[in-house]
């Protein structure tokens, strides 16, 4: 049985570049279905996007996090691409990506962008991705060169066990941590990342969506990591206690009474609720590996992406793949 592809597009206002995207897409992937999926655009985007041959569907919700959640829950293939519709990925090189995901096999396999023009990043969004990307590493202890990029392609058990909570722009940074936390096999292709089209116009904010990413990381971190975030919670508080305890021990072995007794009362709470958080955080790890074991469960309830013998006998996508990287391990 042939393996399936399809290709998201998720758009807003993208009338100077989603024909352009779908036409790439189309001769990379002939045999993929494409879906444009129009994002309350007050464009021609969607009209431009038919006229190129795409599927289109809508998301009313604003965000790309909803796109991603929308498509994920409609879309059924063995292969899944996902690729901004304004045209500063190469999409031409989707079958690079979709053929080193069935070679791997993996489950995700990210387009990370190599700058080859001027201008491509706009200014403060390079720095912003390094110190993000640099975060991650810290908190889950991977090698990810680029945790932004919006040019990936997963394989359906990625997709059914992605919970896609997010809302905008912070869904890849949930996306590459899914991947981390659940050690899924991952892989990266260097592609070209370019200016958008004339008439184009981004939609990142790099405050207010750095902001954003940082927050969503340092949730993740809450909710993943537990027992490191309230071990250094309860590791602060127990130094309070320390600090303000010290001299009130002091001064009861020197003279046998304690004269400062609020402030003895005081150290003892806050070792008392340092006690706690600890205690809680260790309970939450417990809680948190169980949902992962159930996530890991979901995962493996779906074959790995394996490419089809006919394709394989005519020779179709077993060609070399130019740059990869393995991340990650089964």
């Amino acid at each position: 049985m042939e393996p399936t592809i399809a290709c998201v597009v998720p758009c807003h206002n993208e009338e100077a570049a989603v024909g352009k995207v779908v036409r790439d897409l189309r001769a990379a992937l002939p045999e993929a279905d494409i879906y444009v999926y129009d994002n309350a655009s007050t464009d021609r985007t969607v009209e431009i996007a038919r006229e190129a041959g795409a599927i289109v569907r809508t998301e009313p919700r604003k965000g790309k996090g909803n796109v991603i959640r929308r498509a994920f829950a409609d879309v059924d293939a063995d292969a899944l691409l996902i690729v901004d519709g304004d045209d500063t990925y190469d999409a031409s090189r989707a079958r690079d990506l979709v053929d080193l995901l069935f070679e791997g096999p993996y489950d995700q396999v990210v387009g990370a962008r190599r700058v080859t023009v001027d201008g491509a990043y706009r200014a403060g969004h390079a720095a912003g991705n390094k110190l993000l990307t640099g975060a991650v590493r810290s908190l889950f202890g991977n090698d990810v060169t680029d945790m932004l990029s919006g040019y990936r392609v997963f394989s359906r058990r990625f997709v059914k066990s992605f919970p896609a909570l997010a809302r905008e722009f912070e869904t890849e940074t949930e996306m590459t941590i899914h991947a981390l936390h659940l050690r899924l096999p991952t892989a990266e292709v260097a592609v070209d990342y370019r200016v958008r089209p004339a008439g184009g116009e981004s939609k990142l904010r790099t405050y207010r969506d750095g902001w954003c990413i940082l927050r969503v990381i340092l949730d993740l971190a809450r909710r993943e990591r537990p027992s490191l975030v309230h071990t250094l919670i309860a590791g602060v508080l127990a130094l309070v206690s320390v600090v303000l305890g010290i001299p009130v021990v002091t001064e009861f072995v020197r003279t046998g009474s304690v004269p400062r007794l609020p402030t003895a009362v005081l150290a003892a709470a806050i070792m008392t609720i340092a006690a706690l958080v600890l205690l809680v955080g260790y309970i939450l790890e417990s809680l948190t590996h169980m949902r992962q074991e159930q996530s890991r469960l979901v995962h493996l309830a779906y074959p790995a992406p394996v490419r089809s013998p006919r394709h394989i006998a005519h020779g179709v996508g077993t060609g070399p793949v130019p740059v990869r990287k393995p991340l990650g391990g089964p």
